[in-house]
């Protein structure tokens, strides 16, 4: 079989995907063993086309293919058995179209609730349940965690998901729409919009100018520095370490009171428009952004340093809520929850975006725990903080270009297109296919906190209950970006 290689935000052409035997692919797909993105069905009238996505992170190349089911067909071999990190994807294909993967270990479902579905038991004297949600004490979305616990240590913990299914794949095929693309996920506004501009404007052939590159990248590295910072703010106030959760917690103030400015509101909604941008950054504004984040910088350091330096910190910190290299590879882990845990990846640098190729991206080696995740915002911190400095400046390189491209142009029909981008969390993906009127006939969104819940859950394993507050906070998943 062949494999189309594309790139990310580039146009396929429907016919130009092969249609393969589900098992030629299975086999392929197991020999070149690349990371999933996308395993997700699209409705014939003969039955169900079969679409898949995987990532080659070395050579930033995509390789797409697809199978077709008939309506007669309602199994197939399962790729979980040969290879974990396929185990939601076919979770959540399963739950949507009832073709079953054979023996997949854990068909559990993914989103819908069953009267009947009986829970991970384990028997003994001294073992018991835990139940904490949906409802939360908190204000919070809605999710149910199960532990079976001996005495206080934890040994599983099982996640059910899907309170609150949205429908939002289904209503991007009725309109197109940036409202609509900052809803799917409140704290990632930027990562999720821009996805979502890209892939309409690839679908379109719109281009925008390059000013409008560089200030929608400004705003997803604020974006991700801000989210960094509150949550280490929120990992200092999880192990009552209250000075560094009310000092994150201010600096964090300083970065989304800046977006304020910038585009009228602290997160960055009505920003970011197909074709371009509503908001600039002049000179004077870039002038205020940088003494802003010269303070922000100095800030966290200093904060950060002094953090780290308590051994009371370091104790609740070091070794809690691991997720070892090797787990994190077999459960297909993105972002930063794979960072984290040595896998290094990161769709910025991998997938050779011409604004970050000439950007360092050192390699920093962590060990999977509380403490690493920890470490490593301060690093996305830092790093952010010096992208943007560096897109100011670049952005008077273009100063008279427009903000906007007015040329709107109807999508191409039958026609792929893909977009990604690295949210805070990790990778965003966005992917339309349009019918022979270049109306949209799928959209599949996927988010990285669909890969990463279940990184909790290795995570807590053997830990004390006491401690799974701190290692949810260290990932600080999206309920809304699982549910869509």
């Amino acid at each position: 079989m062949n494999w189309l290689i594309t790139e990310n935000r580039q146009r396929i052409n429907l016919k130009d995907i092969e249609i393969a035997e589900i098992d030629e692919i299975r086999k392929e797909a197991t020999k070149i063993n690349k990371r999933p993105i996308g395993f997700f069905g699209l409705r014939l009238d003969s039955g169900i086309r079969l679409f898949i996505i995987l990532a080659d992170d070395e050579e930033g190349k995509l390789y797409v293919t697809s199978s077709i089911f008939n309506k007669e067909d309602r199994e197939y071999e399962s790729f979980t058995q040969y290879m974990e990190k396929y185990h939601i994807f076919e979770r959540e294909f399963y739950e949507e179209f009832k073709i079953e993967p054979k023996n997949h270990p854990w068909l559990k479902p993914l989103r819908e609730h069953r009267e009947e579905y009986n829970f991970f038991e384990m028997q003994g004297d001294e073992i018991h349940q835990v139940a904490v949600g949906p409802i939360h004490a908190g204000v919070i979305e809605p999710g149910h965690f199960r532990f079976m616990c001996n005495g206080e240590k934890i040994y599983n913990l099982e996640i059910q998901l899907g309170w609150q299914n949205r429908g939002i794949e289904e209503l991007f095929k009725k309109k197109h729409s940036n409202q609509l693309a900052e809803s799917i996920c409140g704290d990632s506004v930027i990562a999720h919009n821009l996805a979502y501009s890209n892939l309409i404007e690839t679908l379109s052939d719109r281009k925008i100018s390059n000013k409008s590159q560089i200030i929608r990248l400004i705003a997803l590295e604020m974006e991700r520095s801000a989210i960094h910072i509150g949550d280490l703010g929120a990992i200092a106030g999880d192990i009552g370490y209250l000075m560094g959760a009310s000092v994150f917690g201010a600096i964090r103030t300083l970065v989304i009171n800046t977006m304020l400015e910038i585009s009228g509101s602290r997160f960055g909604r009505g920003l970011i428009v197909t074709g371009g941008v509503n908001f600039d950054i002049d000179k004077e504004m870039g002038e205020k952004i940088n003494t802003v984040l010269d303070k922000v910088s100095k800030d966290v350091e200093r904060t950060m340093k002094t953090m780290l330096e308590a051994p009371t910190v370091i104790s609740r910190l070091e070794k809690t809520g691991t997720v070892s290299e090797e787990n994190a590879e077999k459960l297909g882990l993105v972002g930063m929850a794979a960072r984290a845990s040595g896998i290094n990846i990161d769709t910025r640098f991998d997938f050779k975006d011409k604004w970050y190729k000439d950007i360092e991206n050192k390699t920093t080696k962590f060990d999977g725990d509380v403490y690493s995740r920890t470490r490593l915002r301060y690093k996305e911190i830092k790093q952010s903080i010096y992208i943007i400095k560096k897109f100011i400046k670049l952005l008077q390189n273009y100063e008279k270009e427009d903000l906007i491209e007015d040329n709107e142009k109807k999508l191409i029909p039958e026609s792929m297109a893909i977009s990604i981008t690295e949210g805070w969390r990790g990778e965003v993906v966005h992917i339309a296919i349009t019918d022979k009127n270049g109306e949209i006939i799928r959209y599949k969104i996927k988010d990285p906190s669909f890969n990463n819940w279940y990184a909790l859950a290795m995570a807590v394993r053997n830990n004390g209950i006491s401690d799974f507050p701190l290692c949810n906070k260290s990932f600080n998943l999206s309920y809304c970006g699982n549910d869509l």
